[in-house]
């Protein structure tokens, strides 16, 4: 854990203990004197609830798609929210997600989702960062405690061994991918820049959080970026050439790229030209998927560009705010729900992704 964040958690831990009966979350920005859109602070919470009210007593949570990811991007909308991870009104909320993830993990492969066919690789890089970034600030003591913590002849699996597994994994994939990406399964041939732009992102935290990541898988990684980049910016899906308009794809590969420290690319610059150029669009499809890449990138990239969509995301997220506090979407309540907080919780530029 870094000073920073060591300092803040001591914060936490004594207003928590002076103030026992408080129940409503206190957002990191908010104690270091930041201040944080009341829209903001509103909708984040509402919509935390509902993620609170609606995970299974097993950590996970069910309608639409599902799967360690999902609970892997949960977990991080209440990691990102300014409560201790570890005292605070969600620690539980935490242990429970990241237990459901730990327990799932393939002891062998390292893999995450590992039977879920075409989303297998999707689940492993979403669990990946959430591990990587609940990694140094939850306490793995109070993770097991009380709860068994078996994972089959392993016993209790902590944090830090979790996600070097998880990386050995993603790496062990790529070595059998003849592009340098992912697709569907850990033993997939061929590659996709969504599925490999998760993994991507995972191993990158994982990097950051002091885990061993090799050299060469993320250089294998941007490489693949680049031969999927065009001068245009696009970002093509899959195959050879098919560089379609696709502004999740376009943020993907400028947030791998900036995040990688390749930020004097050609092709960084070419994306992140492309989405600084048509600030005003929405994704046409997956919108929330889309929300969520595309406040990272800018935010990455270019961040005046991402204060003048971000104050747009604000207005659009909160009238889409359903009663109950989810947001809709192709991809399920409990997804679409955290993507859509995850793209506005740059604005407590907490989650260690999300630094500059």
């Amino acid at each position: 854990m870094n000073s920073c964040m060591a300092w803040i958690a001591l914060v936490w831990f004594g207003l928590t203990a002076a103030h026992p009966g408080i129940v409503h979350a206190q957002f990191p920005t908010a104690q270091m004197g930041e201040v944080v859109p009341r829209d903001v602070r509103e909708t984040y919470e509402k919509g935390l609830k509902f993620l609170a009210t609606t995970q299974t007593e097993g950590g996970s949570w069910e309608g639409g798609h599902a799967g360690p990811g999902v609970t892997g991007m949960a977990v991080m909308t209440f990691l990102a929210s300014g409560e201790d991870p570890n005292f605070g009104i969600y620690s539980g909320n935490i242990r429970r997600g990241l237990r459901s993830m730990l327990s799932g993990q393939d002891a062998t492969t390292g893999i995450f989702g590992g039977n879920m066919g075409h989303t297998s690789m999707y689940n492993h890089g979403f669990a990946m960062l959430a591990v990587a970034e609940a990694y140094g600030a939850v306490d793995d003591a109070d993770l097991w405690s009380g709860n068994g913590g078996t994972n089959g002849a392993n016993g209790v699996r902590s944090l830090g061994h979790s996600l070097e597994l998880a990386v050995r994994g993603a790496v062990i994939s790529q070595k059998k991918n003849q592009y340098g990406g992912w697709r569907y399964g850990p033993d997939a041939t061929d590659a996709d820049t969504s599925v490999s732009g998760a993994v991507m992102v995972g191993l990158l935290a994982a990097r950051n959080a002091g885990i061993e990541v090799p050299d060469e898988a993320i250089d294998r990684g941007v490489a693949y970026f680049k031969s999927m980049t065009s001068p245009s910016g696009q970002v093509a899906y899959a195959g050879v050439g098919g560089f379609g308009d696709s502004i999740p794809r376009t943020s993907i590969g400028t947030l791998v790229y900036a995040i990688s420290r390749r930020k004097d690319m050609s092709e960084f610059k070419a994306t992140l030209g492309a989405l600084t150029n048509r600030l005003e669009e929405s994704s046409s499809g997956y919108l929330r998927y889309g929300q969520y890449y595309q406040a990272q990138a800018l935010f990455q990239g270019d961040v005046d560009g991402w204060e003048r969509w971000n104050d747009q995301l604000i207005r659009e997220l909160k009238a889409d705010q359903q009663e109950d506090g989810s947001f809709s979407g192709s991809l399920g309540k409990p997804v679409d729900t955290a993507l859509g907080l995850l793209a506005m919780a740059l604005n407590f530029r907490f989650l260690p992704i999300y630094e500059r």
